[in-house]
């Protein structure tokens, strides 16, 4: 299949349910002849709500008052990391707001010689923009998989969902992915998909930008919009939800066709649309999973968008109801595996 600019925006503009099975279905078969039917799962520890950043859409931006912040302890990290090893998911992903004082940025290498000391993990960051010698320090303490969502690979669109001051420039934000395959890491991106004042161009360039930047691993889903954040202002331009699920499925598809052996995440932003969003997003061409883990007396905390899905839950709950849904759709799961990214494996 050609996909080349203008056929990415038809696909993507594509209202045809039989047309779009076509898509479905072809990108599933890419991906079980690419990576395999298997898929991956990867318990998430949301660490901290405290972020330096100030995006217009993001629940957690450093200027809302109304959220209640947190840190979670070391030990409770830990504990986290044994369930998930306990459990067979074999990788972990610890995400927070983003931060660069060097209290945190100790904290989470002395976190990384811990786990892989105790257990053979795989583990993934979602920490933000660090400088350079930061990225560094965490690969040599253990960690291998970064991901570092871009939001919008539109110079313009980015400026339009963050404030224009140097603490948010797009600019540093290519660079910090470019620095994190300089370190050598698995590197991720990913997109919001759905926001206000975006199209089809807009996201058929995303998919241009992931396969220009060489990504290993991609994690992006439908836009939800938070009441306590400036964009919200904008929700009269917004798709209906189940529109903006349907337009994230048929990303992950286009980029399974477009870069067959990476691995894509189905987001827990799809499940908040539709309980089985995730699975749907599997059969249309994603391999990883990432069953919350973070203690359910802070979940509610850790809101980008509002109605997350799961914060009443422990780890516990979350996992079985993950793999509950998973074998009603028959769909395998990768116990005991890393599950690394065969596009970094190649190169």
């Amino acid at each position: 299949m050609e996909l080349d600019r203008t056929s990415l925006v038809s696909w993507l503009e594509e209202k045809s349910p039989d047309r779009l099975k076509e898509l479905y279905d072809r990108a599933y078969r890419v991906k079980v002849s690419t990576v395999g039917e298997e898929v991956y799962l990867r318990g998430l520890v949301e660490i901290s709500n405290i972020c330096r950043k100030n995006c217009l859409y993001c629940g957690i931006r450093r200027d809302n008052r109304s959220t209640g912040r947190y840190g979670i302890s070391s030990e409770e990290v830990l504990r986290s990391a044994e369930f998930a090893y306990r459990e067979g998911y074999a990788s972990m992903v610890i995400q927070g707001g983003e931060r660069t004082d060097r209290a945190f940025i100790d904290r989470i290498t002395a976190l990384l010689i811990e786990i892989k000391r105790r257990w053979p993990l795989g583990i993934t960051l979602s920490l933000g923009e660090q400088p350079i010698e930061v990225y560094r320090e965490w690969f040599e303490a253990g960690a291998h998989r970064y991901l570092l969502r871009i939001e919008s690979s539109s110079r313009e669109l980015y400026g339009r969902i963050h404030p224009v001051d140097a603490v948010h420039s797009f600019d540093a934000r290519v660079q910090a992915l470019k620095d994190l395959r300089a370190c050598g890491y698995q590197v991720g991106t990913g997109v919001m998909i759905g926001l206000p004042f975006q199209n089809a161009a807009h996201l058929a360039d995303d998919l241009l930008f992931f396969r220009n930047m060489d990504i290993d691993m991609c994690g992006m889903g439908p836009y939800l919009e938070h009441s306590q954040t400036p964009l919200y202002r904008y929700r009269h331009l917004l798709l209906p939800r189940a529109e903006r699920l349907e337009l994230s499925i048929k990303m992950v598809a286009l980029l399974r066709l477009l870069m067959p052996d990476i691995n894509i995440a189905a987001t827990t932003a799809m499940q908040a649309i539709d309980p089985y969003g995730r699975e749907k997003a599997i059969m249309a061409g994603a391999n990883v999973l990432m069953p919350n883990l973070t203690l359910s007396e802070v979940r509610e905390e850790y809101q980008i968008y509002e109605s997350k899905p799961g914060v009443d839950e422990d780890a516990a709950i979350s996992s079985s109801r993950t793999e509950q849904r998973l074998r009603e759709m028959k769909i395998p799961i990768g116990w005991g595996r890393w599950g690394d990214s065969a596009h970094f494996g190649k190169r």
